[in-house]
């Protein structure tokens, strides 16, 4: 299943960045993502309008509304600066639709992008990785229903809900297991309209296919899962929603290299280090 009418969206940053922190939105209308109009990006205004976190840079040459940009010149982003980020807990076929719909706030700042590091500390244990389909929020959103929840959603994205499982046995609320530095990897990109029923979901390990599954076996759907968010609080422009990890997963150590996969929007890839921060007095 591919999208009724592709246009990808991204968060990126020049590879000759005039500050840290500099970023642009760009997007691109060709259904062949890897063609060479699919490499060929046109800078767009900022999609989460109203949010401070998800502006543009200043303007520069080459980087003005409307300019094309070549996929070599920038790096990207994790799609967007999320207010919140969410997971949806035991969300997967009928056991999870027999439960409440129940979801865990996961650390903004666990956010990363594509290539960068998933980095494990010493007393992580056991850790999973898990592919999600994603939606990114693009408007602020209080009280949705079933009619209006898609009125709510930009599009949709890869996420990593990378797991301590060890972790989360011990911590009833996992936010140790969920929300540690670079647990969530995010991107490469949105995409919008996109039929969210039926599309495979898997994971890459080291080069080796693990079993798909499929976003039709989730057990609270898309829309039913932000009438439960925005029922209880305020969604924001920007925020995230990992929908839940149906497919098959093997714990990831150093060295390795995770591949996230959801159909019709493409491959997240990150690897694996320890944590660069241990041997620092952080």
């Amino acid at each position: 299943m591919t999208s009724l009418s592709p246009r990808r969206i991204a968060r990126v940053r020049p590879l000759d960045p005039t500050t840290p922190d500099e970023q642009f939105f760009v997007a691109n209308d060709a259904r062949d993502f890897d063609s060479d109009a699919g490499r060929s990006w046109t800078v767009i205004e900022t999609p989460f309008p109203g949010s401070r976190a998800n502006a543009p840079g200043p303007a520069r040459a080459g980087w003005d509304i409307g300019a094309v940009v070549d996929q070599k010149m920038f790096t990207f982003l994790a799609p967007s600066v999320p207010v919140n980020v969410f997971g949806m807990a035991h969300n997967t076929g009928q056991p999870g639709r027999d439960l409440p719909p129940q979801a865990f706030h996961k650390a903004a700042s666990s956010v990363i992008g594509p290539d960068e590091a998933i980095q494990l500390g010493h007393g992580a244990g056991h850790v999973d990785p898990e592919a999600e389909l994603t939606i990114v929020v693009g408007r602020t959103a209080r009280g949705l229903t079933l009619e209006t929840a898609r009125d709510a959603i930009l599009g949709f994205t890869i996420g990593n809900d990378v797991s301590a499982r060890d972790l989360q046995k011990t911590d009833e609320l996992w936010i140790s297991a969920k929300s540690q530095d670079t647990f969530t990897p995010v991107g490469p990109w949105i995409v919008t309209d996109l039929d969210d029923s039926d599309l495979a979901i898997g994971i890459i390990h080291n080069g080796k296919e693990l079993q798909a599954a499929s976003s039709a076996d989730l057990g609270w759907k898309v829309d039913e899962i932000l009438v439960y968010l925005s029922a209880f609080m305020t969604l924001q422009p920007g925020d995230l929603v990992l929908t839940g990890f149906p497919a098959e997963c093997a714990r990831i150590r150093p060295g390795d290299v995770v591949v996230c996969r959801v159909e019709g929007i493409g491959e997240l890839r990150n690897p694996v280090t320890g944590a660069s921060w241990e041997n620092q007095g952080a």
